[in-house]
């Protein structure tokens, strides 16, 4: 099958790219599963294609306010930001804020005249909400699972939703497509040849009845190189740019 569509396919098309069943690869199941998951993860790490953008919502629970940070599932890979908690200047389902005063005396010409003066007007706002108030800190560690937000606790309560922004894992099981990515089949095929060198270089010159000698040390060598090459190409072709940060 040219195309794969589940991990034992993929598998099975690494393997007859490097010769079987005409050549027999020396590697076990087991090897070969923890290559792809090796793929998998340098894959989603870098590859412009291995996360998707995500919004999680979390409902409070009285667990998080005593522990100060919230539980996220494990394909979470980093957090960006949580979307503000308790604003009320711009909360807009309280009648004493300046946004529902706007609204409410004149909202009725606003069809009428010029957006801009509303539109500066919401901006100064944000701008006084961001110097003053800011941005909630969030600390987050995909190996712990965990967003941790730097504030006053009582600010929430149990049953209030969390939104945060972020992204998440490609996960093959439910986006069969990823089997089939040019370079994840490559990367995973150099990733098998390297364990089958490594599994081969204990017979170094050791010639089997029919005369053949093993060779695991240029297996091992020509997929060393072909490692890098493919490594580069994801670093300087398929992952995205570095972005400036400031703070």
């Amino acid at each position: 099958m040219s195309k794969p569509t589940t991990r034992k396919e993929f598998a099975e098309y690494c393997l007859r790219k490097l010769g079987k069943p005409v050549v027999e690869i020396n590697v076990s199941e087991e090897q070969v599963d923890d290559r792809i998951d090796e793929a998998l993860q340098y894959y989603r790490d870098y590859h412009f294609d291995g996360a998707l953008k995500m919004y999680y919502k979390h409902e409070v629970t009285a667990e998080d306010i005593e522990n100060k940070y919230v539980t996220v599932p494990d394909t979470v890979m980093g957090i960006t930001r949580v979307f503000n908690i308790g604003d009320p200047t711009m909360s807009t389902s309280d009648i004493f804020n300046i946004r529902y005063q706007i609204a409410l005396n004149d909202m009725y010409s606003l069809t009428s005249v010029s957006m801009v003066p509303y539109y500066l007007a919401m901006e100064h706002l944000a701008l006084i909400q961001e110097l003053l108030v800011g941005q909630q800190p969030i600390r987050f560690n995909r190996h712990q699972n965990r967003i941790s937000i730097d504030m006053h606790w009582d600010r929430v309560r149990v049953g209030q939703y969390l939104v945060f922004e972020g992204y998440e894992v490609l996960d093959a099981d439910d986006y069969s497509d990823l089997w089939s990515d040019r370079w994840l089949q490559n990367y995973t095929t150099v990733l098998i040849q390297e364990q089958w060198g490594k599994n081969l270089t204990k017979f170094v010159n050791f010639a089997l009845p029919s005369g053949q000698v093993f060779n695991g040390a240029k297996i091992l060598s020509d997929a060393q190189v072909e490692r890098g090459k493919l490594e580069d190409e994801m670093i300087y072709t398929n992952s995205l740019p570095v972005t400036d940060f400031v703070g």
